[in-house]
């Protein structure tokens, strides 16, 4: 896949980083959901985006608002995404990212806030505004509790173009229940991923071991997530389509492959979220995972 970094890095800053560039990779500066998604963008196809780092957050402090200077230096890096893609308005997705998110000991997988379909700057501060109040939220204090970790952690925000899916999936390169490896899972459904992530739809489930797909479920995929203004909701899926696979074997095999890419390039299993739009396959996340079923 080709990569979707810039060929000059635009607008840096100490308050914002843009993916694909040094500051956009340090965790501490950035998120470690940030961080990882940085040094993938400069091989896969990531969304371009930038993020508002730990700095930025900090200095927003306790209000709703946040100060003149950096509200500036918000709209003007929103702009220039926008300008990059050739859009005045694009839809975004808006992700919380905490400094120790996405680490070895704990994913914080479906923990921490994302928002999608956000669109216009009004609605990117507010939709940062709900990832900042995710991070002290009571179910993320008691995930770090229950794995000895300290209180709230300093927190990032990622900004990314929204990618409107035609089918959204999630991969994990090695069995999540029989802790097989070898075996990548792959769970998939029409429209964004929320509907996935959030469990309020059965996803058709292919599994495959090497070049083969040697198992196929057709789920009943009654609900999908789909871009809406003022945001994203949910909907019914076409009864033609709750039928119909939501991948070809083409496609189940592509995303085999670059699950078991990223784990042999990171020396652990992997839990990925794609997206195909049209032909095209982005990665939107990748994350360790924690905790493999079977013996």
């Amino acid at each position: 896949m080709q990569a979707t970094v810039a060929a000059s890095p635009p607008l840096a800053g100490q308050r914002v980083a843009w993916l694909g560039y040094a500051a956009a990779s340090n965790p501490s500066v950035a998120g470690g959901k940030t961080a990882g998604l940085s040094r993938l963008a400069e091989r896969y196809r990531v969304p371009p985006g930038f993020c508002l780092t730990t700095g930025a957050l900090a200095a927003w402090g306790e209000g709703a608002c946040p100060p003149p200077d950096l509200s500036g230096e918000i709209e003007a890096a929103y702009r220039e995404l926008a300008r990059r893609i050739g859009e005045d308005d694009p839809w975004l997705a808006v992700r919380s990212s905490a400094v120790d998110e996405d680490g070895e000991g704990a994913s914080f997988a479906g923990q921490l806030e994302t928002v999608l379909g956000v669109r216009g700057l009004d609605g990117l501060l507010a939709a940062v505004g709900t990832c900042r109040a995710s991070a002290v939220a009571p179910r993320v204090l008691e995930y770090r509790r229950g794995r000895g970790l300290p209180g709230a952690a300093p927190m990032a925000v990622l900004v990314q173009v929204l990618v409107a899916a035609d089918v959204s999936l999630v991969a994990f390169s090695a069995n999540p229940v029989t802790g097989a490896r070898g075996e990548v899972v792959i769970n998939a459904s029409w429209g964004l991923g929320e509907s996935i992530v959030g469990g309020t739809t059965t996803p058709d489930c292919f599994v495959v071991r090497g070049e083969r797909v040697v198992e196929r479920r057709v789920g009943s995929k009654e609900r999908m997530t789909i871009v809406a203004p003022g945001g994203s909701r949910e909907v019914p899926v076409p009864r033609l389509l709750r039928e119909l696979p939501a991948l070809y074997d083409e496609q189940v095999l592509e995303v085999a492959r670059l699950a078991a890419t990223l784990e042999s390039a990171n020396g652990w299993p992997v839990d990925i979220e794609c997206a195909f739009k049209g032909a095209e396959l982005y990665l939107l996340q990748c994350r360790p995972i924690t905790s493999l079923g079977g013996p």
